[in-house]
């Protein structure tokens, strides 16, 4: 029988240009129509330790390469189920401009990009950059309605206000639970010595946050974990790399020993998937120069890819 794998360009991951995962790059954000759009937030000016996540969306974006194979969707043998097939438009909308020293005009670039993915109708997925780009991903759902937002990560991020900083990559939480229409947090992963102080546990349970540690997770698993999110919320998500341990994920700015394998977060986001509307997405602090395997964006551009693939066949079964 006959098959159409040998028409057109083999089209090897080496070869082309690193969009993610291959799919058309879009230059003009006031008119485009997709299901998926990429933006880059390469921003780092709000580290506290070490800098290197603006180089997080390159590096991301060549890694998903390898996953750009499989014309009619990838599939999945345990699950017997094929993963974003063609019918799923993914664009990739590039980078929000950066400006350097400058953190309020570089975050109002990133919202500008985000809300013109929402604009367009299609499900934001923004790669960071350091975690204070979560918020302007975050502002930028400021008129859709109510939220939840979960979180997978080594670190709190509470930090209300240091040295006058309000706005780097120990604040994005704090931002995101005053904000009017964020009515919840799920925060999982986070461990060890952190970067928040006590007070500051204190103020995100006040505020409504559900604060789960890599033991309890494991402990819970994922569907009792899932469960704690409240029904019928539209559900942001927002991931740091340094969520994972650093021995499959070393690439990051501020790595934590003692966090979750890939299988631990990928059942917790198809779980997510399942149950819940996903509006948005942020994956963030990947910092390549500190991995020269590669292992880190490929770990990042994987859990992407698989993350979408679950939302697209969720909706599809409605």
């Amino acid at each position: 029988m006959a098959n159409n794998y040998d028409s057109g360009r083999l089209n090897l991951p080496f070869v082309g240009i690193p969009t993610f995962g291959k799919r058309p790059y879009v230059e003009d954000w006031n008119t485009f129509n997709a299901d998926v759009a990429i933006l880059g937030a390469p921003f780092d000016a709000g580290t506290q330790w070490r800098s290197g996540a603006r180089f997080g969306p390159r590096a991301v974006r060549e890694a998903s390469t390898l996953f750009s194979f499989g014309h009619s969707g990838a599939y999945d043998h345990e699950d017997d189920a094929i993963y974003l097939p063609e019918t799923v438009n993914i664009i990739d909308m590039g980078d929000a401009d950066i400006i350097h020293t400058d953190t309020k005009n570089s975050h109002k670039n990133i919202e500008t990009g985000v809300t013109a993915a929402i604009k367009a109708g299609a499900l934001p997925v923004t790669i960071g950059g350091d975690h204070s780009v979560n918020i302007p991903c975050i502002r930028a759902f400021a008129n859709q309605g109510n939220i939840h937002i979960l979180q997978i990560d080594a670190h709190l991020d509470f930090v209300d206000e240091r040295h006058g900083v309000r706005f780097g990559h120990g604040n994005p939480m704090r931002r995101a639970a005053e904000q009017e229409n964020v009515k919840g947090l799920t925060q999982i992963g986070i461990r060890n010595v952190s970067s928040t102080a006590k007070e500051g546990y204190e103020d995100a349970r006040a505020m409504g946050s559900d604060i789960i540690s890599v033991r309890q997770a494991r402990a819970l698993g994922a569907n009792a974990i899932i469960k704690r999110i409240p029904k019928g919320v539209n559900l942001y998500v927002t991931i740091d790399i340094d969520a994972f341990c650093p021995s499959i994920a070393p690439g990051t700015g501020t790595p934590s020993h003692g966090g979750f394998l890939y299988y631990d977060v990928l059942e917790l986001l198809k779980k997510a998937a399942d149950c819940h509307h996903i509006i948005g997405i942020d994956l963030v602090e990947v910092a390549p120069d500190y991995d020269h395997s590669g292992s880190t964006a490929i770990l990042a551009a994987q859990i992407l890819m698989n993350f979408l693939g679950f939302i697209f066949y969720a909706r599809s079964s409605l």
